[in-house]
């Protein structure tokens, strides 16, 4: 068997048509999840672009070795899902960013090609083009990227990776294509830029709900988000459904290539995401250390295996990092060490519903003894980010350090906790439908003391019913630990 992992970056799951989205114009996602096993209630281990990697890629959640910040990449020890296909006979191959392996592990894991680009070809995060005094700049809102798919690097990865299929590769072979689109900032190329009218989406989160976690104040007072009228919130998600449209194009582009070539029937692809984009909803952009609002841990999760059921949906909660034990035992091979995830070949083969009471985690932020775990550079992101569109994040992290705190989320079927050791929590009991997520009835958070819980922690009946599991004891134990 071969496979395709076809990995946007920061997608979140509602801007899929198959997911409920009713402007979302994703037909060849829509397909590949009309063939295949569609997992609807996906939740990623982190809200982080790496950590979030090296967990799908290990099966760990990312706290166990330490993969909690944007440096901290898979290790040379470390064994991961790449790596085994490759030890096993694969020829693996990495077309795309690499937020995911050192340097010293990536030669045991994976071969990267390399490929040329005319001198038109933009790069998605142009911080050339970056206005310090523009107010829709600093909310990620740029020109579009050129006049055709074309001046987008993505497109050349993609070109890349079909000229590789095409080449009749190596059997078996393991293509991982990890695009930039949509990560912010929110750019595309036309048509896809303009694609989607923003008067045509569905109402926005608004901002400024009461218990809202203070970052999210914060966050819009650095970026001067405050000022933004809602159109311009509204233009955010819809260039960012656009860049999700043009993503969508290049899956149809790949799935192309994969029948031209005669490998449909011998070739597993894979669509995933590894995190989610505020993209307007809440008033806020991009994403946040502590921040496990649905939009961000929601991902898509699609996967198209010969002999697999066709049309399947998988609505019980499943963890992104289940692909690794997945992957490795329909290519007949044994995990090299203990992990926490879940092959989930009985859905794909058997059409099986999952597990109604599986809990799924998530996990971000870094408290003041954390500061292995920090993104800053001695605490001051003057000497190396001011005057870039990421000047204003990393502000808000030095001058609200609680802001940042260490956050664990669970989520079941039916509940919905996120615990940060600061004590903003948010604790949820409406089941969340995939379209749209502000359906959640938010409860008044728990009271607490700085690093201290309310006794109500542990009486109020719906959580004391979820401590009866392992989960919420064990991410206490996380949530202080030391790595």
């Amino acid at each position: 068997m071969n496979f395709i992992f076809f990995n946007p970056d920061e997608m979140r799951a509602n801007t899929l048509g198959c997911q409920g989205n009713p402007v979302a114009r994703t037909p060849h996602i829509d397909r590949l999840a009309a063939e295949g096993t569609r997992f609807a209630q996906t939740s990623c281990q982190s809200p982080l672009c790496s950590p979030s990697r090296c967990s799908f890629l290990t099966g760990w959640y990312p706290h166990v070795r330490g993969h909690r910040n944007l440096t901290r990449l898979i290790q040379e020890d470390e064994p991961n899902l790449l790596r085994s296909l490759k030890e096993n006979g694969y020829d693996v191959l990495y077309i795309g960013k690499n937020d995911s392996f050192s340097e010293r592990a990536t030669n045991h894991a994976i071969r990267l090609p390399g490929f040329t680009v005319p001198k038109s070809v933009a790069p998605v995060r142009n911080h050339a083009t970056f206005n310090p005094d523009s107010p829709e700049n600093l909310a990620f809102l740029f020109d579009p990227i050129g006049e055709s798919v074309d001046n987008a690097m993505d497109t050349w990865k993609t070109r890349s990776a079909i000229n590789y299929i095409r080449s009749k590769p190596k059997d078996p072979f393991a293509l991982f294509l990890a695009l930039e689109v949509p990560h912010p900032p929110y750019s595309a190329p036309q048509p896809y830029h303009d694609l989607i009218d923003p008067e045509s989406l569905p109402e926005l989160i608004p901002p400024g709900k009461e218990g809202a976690p203070a970052f999210h104040r914060h966050l819009r007072e650095d970026r001067g988000l405050d000022s933004l009228s809602e159109s311009v919130f509204r233009k955010i998600q819809a260039v960012y459904l656009g860049q999700v449209a043009f993503a969508d194009y290049l899956l149809g582009q790949v799935v192309s290539a994969v029948e031209d070539a005669g490998l449909a029937e011998e070739t597993a692809i894979i669509f995933f995401s590894d995190h989610g984009d505020y993209a307007g909803d809440y008033g806020l952009v991009e994403k946040w250390q502590s921040g496990l609002e649905d939009v961000i841990t929601q991902v898509p999760f699609i996967m198209k295996v010969p002999g697999g059921k066709k049309g399947h949906v998988v609505e019980t909660p499943t963890e992104l990092f289940d692909l690794m034990p997945t992957v490795l035992e329909i290519a007949g091979i044994e995990p090299k060490s203990p992990h926490f995830a879940r092959s989930r070949t009985e859905e794909i083969f058997s059409g099986a519903k999952g597990d109604p009471a599986r809990v799924a985690y998530c996990e971000g932020g870094y408290c003041a003894h954390d500061s292995h775990a920090a993104e800053t550079l001695d605490g001051k992101p003057d000497d190396f980010m001011r005057g870039t569109m990421y000047y204003p994040k990393f502000r808000t992290g030095t001058d609200h350090p609680e802001d940042l705190t260490r956050t664990v989320m669970a989520r079941s079927s039916t509940h919905k906790l996120i615990y940060r050791a600061t004590g903003e929590n948010e604790f949820y009991d409406e089941p969340t439908p995939p379209m749209p997520p502000r359906r959640l009835r938010r409860r008044k958070a728990n009271s607490y003391q700085q690093g201290k819980h309310h006794e109500t922690t542990h009486t109020h009946p719906r959580i004391r019913r979820l401590c009866r599991r392992p989960w919420l004891y064990g991410h206490e134990r996380i949530l202080w630990s030391a790595r």
